[in-house]
């Protein structure tokens, strides 16, 4: 019976399909997981906030604003803009490259002006 049964055992290491069909299932495995990946990646990157600036300082310079699945384009008119409103602060440029925003004391924000 156990000499019977190491017969059987010793024709199944012989067929060399076994192999191909294991290997043909890790592979499966690893396609279902990079695109379980990509899913769960292009979900998230659905939720954040991305804000584009495209042709920048050019006349037909575009921003373009994603945010929760929703595109907003604003497109320069290529001149500057004009209207009403007050000084709200200085913006200086360092050596570095940063750009530092220093707001003017004793002005009200131009939203609470606009405010009756």
């Amino acid at each position: 019976m156990t000499l019977k049964h190491l017969s059987v055992l010793a024709e199944d290491d012989d067929d060399p399909m076994l192999s191909a069909v294991n290997l043909v299932d890790v592979f499966l495995v690893l396609v279902v997981a990079l695109l379980t990946a990509v899913a769960v990646q292009s979900q998230t990157s659905a939720q954040e906030r991305v804000t584009i600036i495209r042709n920048p300082g050019q006349p037909d310079m575009e921003v373009v604003v994603r945010e929760q699945g929703k595109e907003v384009r604003f497109k320069g008119a290529g001149s500057a803009a004009q209207g009403q409103g007050v000084r709200a602060g200085v913006a200086y440029q360092l050596e570095d490259g940063n750009i530092v925003y220093i707001p003017e004391t004793g002005v009200a924000p131009a939203a609470d002006a606009a405010r009756p």
